[in-house]
């Protein structure tokens, strides 16, 4: 192979390098004889190799300590839809985004929240005039490393009861359940690694996995769990390096995952040397619990998540990562590197007043009921015009409906928008794009009749 054609072949392995960010600007690029050694080729392409990238402005030579990628040389990251997916209905940050901005008066069965009057807000407002009155440093401090001690206390007995037996030093309190999600991928993912999530999965997994730009393979999500004999293929044809996925009611289908399943998935991670996060954030909203990847795993393999925006409030952000004593120590350390501290010690204090207050289990207790009912009176509504819940949720707000005939649900949703509708397409959510004809639907977002007589006329 010709001397100018290899060193092309070196540029572009650098340039490829720095844009996956496994060179950021100010590292220092492998010694050239090291780098001959890796790519095959004589010092002297090497060489050729770092002077053009440095003719270019990409790297700059620093006088007997070698090459070092510039300032300059880093692109921003963007954020457009996936190659090929020109519809932005069909964009991981659509429904987050229509739905934040969405006027007063838009209805939105497809956020992922429930309504403000569905929210414990007295029992807000009574645990925030007591952290008013506590301790000046609990209002003007950073707070602890790992976050309150009192909060960390009640996960503790929380997760006793599911028989994880931990202790404090393998909780972390983090900014919010994304955050926590963030935060951990940060600290086990590098990019190019291959991830493997459910289809159809959270739509925020797919757009948090763009930003740590790795690798997205698919295991189709059935009424017990992934699809084992799928996820086993995966496994061995991808070698990812994390599982992402949803505990309890999983986000979009409100499945749950059978104990053979879960036994299945937790042998074929050690067998592959697989990461499992475990994101439990509708944990409460179940009637009774189910299986968790955490619980059988003793948090080996299993890293989990949660927060308390479902059933307490999306304004307090308040997450949580539990884990073993080691990673938590390391997420810790990261945790002051990118932010210092986690968790707002003053939102960590008013959740930790609303769970020992008292009223929290009657809170639930209310959910479920109003939820039953809520799903069944959608569902109901829905099937009347052909639209039909692929299953029947145990408990949460969501049903994944498939819509009738050949409706496509990202049209739909375009259509809906126009009419201060905000509707969750089913492609938002599935990385094979497979899920054009099913969308999201928030069962306690639906009882205004406008939605009814939109889905009537457009379908």
């Amino acid at each position: 192979m010709p001397r100018s054609t290899r060193t092309t072949e070196v540029m572009d392995a650098i340039r490829a390098r720095i844009a996956g960010r496994s060179l950021a600007p100010g590292d220092r690029l492998p010694s050239i004889r090291r780098f001959a050694a890796t790519m095959t080729v004589s010092p002297s392409t090497v060489v050729e190799a770092y002077d053009r990238l440095a003719a270019e402005g990409l790297i700059r030579a620093r006088p007997g300590s070698g090459f070092y990628v510039s300032g300059s040389a880093l692109p921003p990251l963007s954020f457009a839809v996936d190659p090929g997916l020109h519809d932005r209905a069909v964009d991981p940050f659509w429904v987050s985004r229509q739905s934040l901005e969405a006027p007063p008066d838009a209805l939105k069965p497809g956020c992922g929240w429930l309504p403000a009057d569905w929210m414990p807000t007295e029992a807000l407002r009574k645990a925030i005039r007591a952290v008013a009155r506590a301790d000046d440093a609990l209002l003007t401090d950073y707070g602890e490393l790992h976050g309150s001690k009192t909060l960390r206390r009640i996960l503790l007995g929380r997760l006793a009861t599911e028989g994880l037996e931990l202790s404090q030093d393998q909780v972390l309190l983090a900014g919010s359940g994304t955050h926590a999600v963030d935060l951990t991928c940060r600290y086990l993912l590098r990019p190019g690694d291959t991830v493997v999530v459910d289809d159809p999965c959270y739509f925020n997994f797919r757009a948090l996995l763009r930003v740590h730009q790795v690798k997205v393979v698919s295991v189709p999500y059935t009424p017990s769990g992934p699809d084992v004999e799928r996820f086993e293929a995966v496994l061995k044809e991808a070698s990812p390096r994390l599982y992402l996925t949803n505990a309890g009611l999983q986000n979009p289908t409100g499945a749950g995952m059978a104990p053979q399943t879960a036994h299945r998935l937790l042998n074929l991670a050690a067998a592959h040397d697989l990461t499992i996060i475990e994101d439990d954030l509708f944990a409460d909203l179940e009637p009774e619990p189910s299986t968790r990847l955490a619980a059988l795993d003793g948090l080996n393999r299993v890293i989990r998540i949660g927060s308390f925006s479902k059933t307490l409030s999306a304004s307090l952000r308040c997450g949580y990562i539990a884990a073993s004593a080691d990673r938590i120590a390391d997420l810790a350390d990261l945790q002051v590197a990118t932010g210092f501290v986690g968790a707002n010690a003053v939102a960590a204090e008013v959740v930790a007043h609303v769970l020992t207050g008292g009223g929290y289990r009657k809170h639930l207790d209310e959910l479920h009921r109003r939820l039953t009912r809520k799903r069944r009176e959608a569902a109901a509504r829905l099937k009347s015009i052909g639209i039909e819940p692929w299953i029947e949720p145990r408990g949460g707000f969501n049903l994944w409906c498939r819509l009738p005939g050949e409706a496509d649900s990202a049209a739909l949703a375009r259509a809906a928008l126009k009419e201060n509708i905000v509707l969750a397409p089913g492609d938002v959510f599935s990385p094979s794009q497979t899920a054009s004809r099913y969308m999201r639907v928030n069962v306690t977002h639906c009882d205004d009749p406008r939605l009814m007589t939109f889905l009537k006329w457009a379908l």
